[in-house]
């Protein structure tokens, strides 16, 4: 299972929100660099870096932070926040991202999103299924869809989607663990997928259960920054799923 932290940028810093609430927004570092090679030093391989100033706008803004991680560290990107357009997609890939992660993208102009995963290939399109009472969420969070979950995925593996990023919007930012039913259920009805949990980490002992349960990934955010999981137990984790 991969540890993936993430960075969420607003205004070019490092900050997490509760429930995707921009006026909850605490900025836990200046310089999102520094947070990624600190995450690199201790055997992290892996980012989820999310452009909320994007996500806001409806087009890439942190371009240029993606550009410089990628250019001080060897960590695989996954970005995401506001990518609506091909240029989008364009710049976020020129400056080094490794994959893009598609959400509301894929409700509101399923035809492009398709598109892309011709395009650039499943295995660089990550899709991004934020879930709120069952149904898809879209911009941002500000709005919920009609889509219903499991058959959104479905859907979307028929068009070739291999990875998905599943994350249940009560459970972000509360550190209160995760939905482990909700990731179990998805694992049992759709086959093949690589599931990575997103949302409420709060305690290191949640990691391994969420590998047992079958999760390709698990993105790891407030946790991290509040202390509550330190670095060195992501480390040792690592170390222990590699031998």
């Amino acid at each position: 299972m991969k540890i993936i932290p993430a960075i969420d940028i607003i205004n070019g810093k490092c900050v997490r929100l509760t429930k995707g609430d921009y006026t909850t927004q605490k900025i836990y570092n200046e310089n999102p660099i520094e947070v990624a090679k600190s995450f690199e030093a201790h055997g992290i391989m892996n980012l989820h870096l999310v452009d909320l100033d994007g996500a806001k706008a409806g087009q890439i803004i942190n371009y240029k932070i993606l550009e410089q991680i990628v250019s001080n560290t060897e960590l695989k990107i996954d970005f995401g926040g506001g990518l609506k357009t091909n240029k989008d997609v364009e710049i976020a890939f020129e400056c080094g991202a490794n994959q893009i992660t598609g959400g509301s993208i894929a409700v509101k102009n399923p035809l492009l999103f398709e598109e892309w995963i011709q395009r650039f290939g499943p295995e660089k399109i990550i899709l991004g299924a934020d879930v709120s009472n069952g149904k898809i969420a879209v911009s941002g969070w500000q709005e919920e869809s009609s889509e219903e979950l499991i058959p959104f995925i479905q859907h979307y593996q028929t068009k070739g989607i291999q990875s998905v990023i599943c994350t249940d919007i009560a459970k972000d930012g509360m550190l209160e663990g995760p939905s482990f039913e909700l990731y179990k259920t998805i694992l049992s009805e759709v086959k093949t997928i690589k599931l990575i949990a997103s949302g409420g980490i709060s305690t290191f002992i949640e990691l391994p259960k969420l590998a047992e349960i079958g999760c390709h990934g698990v993105i790891i955010g407030k946790a991290i920054y509040e202390n509550r999981i330190s670095l060195k137990q992501l480390e040792n984790f690592i170390k222990s799923l590699n031998t």
